[in-house]
């Protein structure tokens, strides 16, 4: 068991720290409103921290799923940003979908501080950090990937190594441009289905089964159906 933090707790985040926490880890987390993290650690267990650096201090592993390049930034470093928390040789393991620009940036700012850092971002949404069934896909130091990949797999249903700094994040926009693809195309199908006057439902009920079944049909097409695009 491994003395972790886990900074963001966000609807992915929240639910991925707490298989942590159930796993047996020692889990202090971070959340930019306070009120998320006390409630977490009403749910978990665990403790809560002010800052991202006295949550990562003493940590093995520093986990992140925030919003954006600038959230990523903010947490990582400054004065109360966790690599200055962290002790020489932890890693820091990113779940945030940033850019590679700016994960390649806090891979030589860690290297600096004498920690690693690994990018990570998941898929899965929200129905799979609950059910511990994320895809992850990697980039950093394989000696790295290799120490934190027992943490990750609490909550993974996959997880693998693509390659360098920022290979993790260039997969993620593979996926996103798969996944936009796809919405595109399912909610051309609905639109079509409506304008024939057919019941899209029923449609959907029986095309999923065949060829143009997906994750995003089955999981999207009642949003779509009802005109709720605001996730």
């Amino acid at each position: 068991m491994a003395k972790l933090a886990f900074l963001g707790l966000g609807v992915m985040g929240a639910p991925m720290a707490g298989h942590l926490q159930k796993a047996g880890h020692d889990v202090t987390v971070y959340n930019r409103t306070e009120a998320k993290a006390d409630d977490w650690v009403k749910t978990y267990g665990g403790a809560m921290a002010k800052t991202p650096r006295a949550a990562a201090k003493d940590a093995d592993f520093v986990i992140a799923c925030v919003g954006n390049d600038d959230d990523l930034r903010s947490v990582c470093l400054g004065d109360d940003g966790a690599f200055g928390g962290m002790t020489a040789g932890a890693i820091f393991v990113d779940h945030t979908t940033v850019s590679a620009a700016v994960t390649r940036e806090l891979y030589a700012a860690a290297d600096d501080a004498q920690v690693s850092f690994v990018d990570a971002p998941i898929s899965g949404g929200q129905a799979g950090a609950e059910n511990g069934q994320l895809s992850i896909m990697c980039g950093g130091d394989e000696g790295a990937f290799d120490r934190a990949l027992p943490i990750m797999e609490v909550y993974a249903k996959i997880c693998r190594r693509i390659g360098e700094s920022g290979a993790g994040q260039m997969t993620k926009m593979c996926n996103q441009i798969a996944i936009a693809g796809l919405v595109q195309g399912l909610s051309e199908a609905l639109h079509f289905a409506e304008k024939a006057g057919l019941d899209g439902r029923a449609v959907v009920e029986v095309i999923s089964q065949g060829a143009a079944g997906s994750w995003q049909m089955e999981n999207r097409y009642e949003t779509m159906l009802d005109d709720k695009f605001d996730h």
